[in-house]
């Protein structure tokens, strides 16, 4: 197996009839998809989402791919194609957009009405090009064949491409449930048929690599929903996906079956569904649906609130009725359903919120007590079906962390592909098939982008990691006045703490150890206002850590008067 590892050199120029691979986001990590082929100096993506921040991200709002790579080079991008609706495939293509606003973007009616709809906030109009199932079109030198496979949101494809240097299969994410609720299958047969063609590169959703066995039908989950209903004493609260269309409709079948009425909750949940409903995706019956606003006059056993926040996310509609932040009070005759899976990375935040729940006295049934959720990605023994399927020639495990990809990678040797042939990348690594061949040859950047209210990529690693010690550790600042001819101090030290753990009383017996550097150092001919700046800062940071064993930020500022 080829494996990346640290240190590699930028890539070589790319050989004629060779087909280059650069995944800037989605291998190692679960979110940020983002792949993009080069074939005779043109550009070819496919999906562009963002990342969600874990707790030692404070205060950033998304993730995105470093646009780095392809910044000089906007004008050789064909098209930008869509897999599906999610957010960690779609969610980075407004920022995109900002840097050239004509990129034509590629997908199902579903994905491209998602995303339009998100596009429309950032006031961009996009150059949309809607596909189907059985398509096939030509962006450039890239040949594109679509085929469709089944997710946890509808009109999910994957997408054959063919270059001169060969034929390469990306899977998206992907699950080959048998019954699924919109009776529309992965197109196994499409598979074979590329398969029987010669798939070069096979480039496959590892999610649940290490997961034994088959993904569970969607249309299990209806009877246990149905039985969640039946059994509520008053209000149901379901929490899912906002883009997670079947389970919505599972729970508007048991919410008409039970006498209750819907009402969604959050602005992503209302625009998704309004989307699903105008396309046909959606059926909702009239007079099911009900405005918050008239949600008192209805008896509490009658009513179901369909929210976002099944991952913990701390401003989640959900999360803030857990923290009592939310105008809808938990009780305990409320039922709240988790109808999603645990994002990895998402478990204590997860926890966080079902302890919240459970302290009001809510039954809580998730996926850990009921089958209320199945995963939307491939087990193991989809994953060998489809390899076996297909026999490609060279294969690449992506959308997944290191995990998932290498036991996707064992996968593929058990089925007869040498190891020679099978590459395991992260991001920024450059994959060539050349001569049928796929090898690393180098990395390009690919790190963190991350978007903070207003700011893109303004905030960097040194910032974030100020923010952890302010959080974790807290600050403590010191305010010293010296006179610009002398030298000698003439106001303060004043010394305060916020959030350290030391009350500023404590502070008086280092008062006089600064006023004792600073002369110090002015007596030592030091009068420059950094040097000084330094030396109250190493003083003050000693005595904390001497005496409090803790390490706030120390913030001195020594000013001239």
């Amino acid at each position: 197996m080829s494996h990346p590892h640290p240190g590699l050199p930028s890539p070589p120029k790319l050989p004629e009839h060779g087909l280059r691979i650069v995944a800037l986001g989605g291998l190692g990590e679960i979110g940020r998809n983002m792949t993009v082929f080069e074939y005779g100096g043109k550009l070819l993506i496919v999906d562009c989402g963002v990342l969600f921040p874990e707790t030692e991200q404070p205060g950033i709002d998304l993730i995105l791919p470093d646009f780095e790579y392809i910044r000089d080079r906007l004008d050789a991008i064909e098209a930008v194609i869509l897999t599906h609706g999610h957010e960690d495939h779609i969610g980075a293509v407004p920022y995109l957009l900002r840097e050239r606003p004509d990129i034509p973007l590629v997908g199902s009616k579903l994905t491209l009405a998602l995303l339009e709809a998100k596009l429309n906030e950032h006031r961009i109009k996009p150059v949309k090009v809607e596909v189907k199932e059985g398509a096939r079109q030509s962006f450039g030198v890239f040949d594109c064949e679509f085929l469709s496979v089944n997710h946890s949101i509808p009109d999910a494809l994957a997408v054959a491409i063919r270059t001169p240097a060969g034929l390469v299969l990306a899977t998206g994410d992907f699950k080959m449930d048998q019954l699924p609720l919109d009776g529309r299958l992965t197109d196994l047969g499409g598979f074979a048929r590329l398969g029987a063609e010669g798939i070069d590169l096979l480039m496959s959703d590892s999610t649940n690599a290490e997961v034994p066995g088959f993904v569970t039908s969607e249309r299990n989950i209806g009877p246990v929903i149905d039985d969640v209903f039946r059994t509520a004493q008053e209000r149901i609260i379901v929490a899912c996906f906002a883009s997670h269309i079947h389970r919505v409709q599972q729970v508007l079948d048991a919410a008409v079956a039970n006498g209750r009425k819907v009402c969604f909750i959050g602005r992503s949940m209302v625009r998704n569904m309004g989307v699903a409903r105008e396309l046909g995706y959606l059926s909702i019956p009239d007079e099911l649906m009900v405005d918050p606003k008239q949600l008192d006059d209805i008896p509490p056993e009658r009513v179901v609130l369909v929210c976002t926040g099944s991952q913990g996310e701390p401003m989640s509609a959900l999360s803030r009725m857990a923290n009592r932040d939310h105008q809808i009070r938990i009780t305990e005759r409320d039922t709240v359903m988790l109808a999603s899976s645990m994002i990895p990375g998402n478990e204590t935040s997860i926890n966080r919120v079902i302890n919240g729940l459970t302290r009001w006295g809510a039954r809580i049934v998730h996926k850990g007590n009921a089958l209320v959720h199945v995963s939307g990605h491939a087990s193991a023994g989809e994953l060998l079906y489809v390899l076996n399927m297909t026999r490609p020639g060279n294969f690449m495990p992506i959308h997944g962390e290191w995990r998932h990809l290498r036991a996707h990678a064992k996968l593929a040797a058990l089925t007869g592909v040498p190891d020679e042939n099978i590459v395991i990348a992260e991001d920024g690594v450059v994959v060539d098939l050349v001569d049928g061949q796929a090898s690393i040859v180098g990395a390009v950047p690919a790190g963190y982008v991350y978007v903070d209210g207003l700011s893109v990529g303004e905030v960097t690693e040194t910032s974030l990691k100020d923010r952890r010690i302010l959080g974790e550790e807290g600050f403590v600042s010191i305010v010293v006045g010296i006179d610009s001819t002398s030298g000698k101090i003439v106001a303060g030290p004043e010394v305060h703490a916020r959030g350290a753990g030391i009350m500023n009383e404590d502070f008086d017996e280092i008062i006089e150890r600064i006023e004792a550097v600073l002369s110090d150092s002015g007596a030592d001919g030091v009068n420059d206002l950094h040097q000084l700046n330094q030396v109250v800062r190493r003083t003050v940071g000693k005595w904390v850590n001497d005496n409090y064993r803790r390490r706030p930020m120390i913030i001195p500022v020594v000013v001239e008067i």
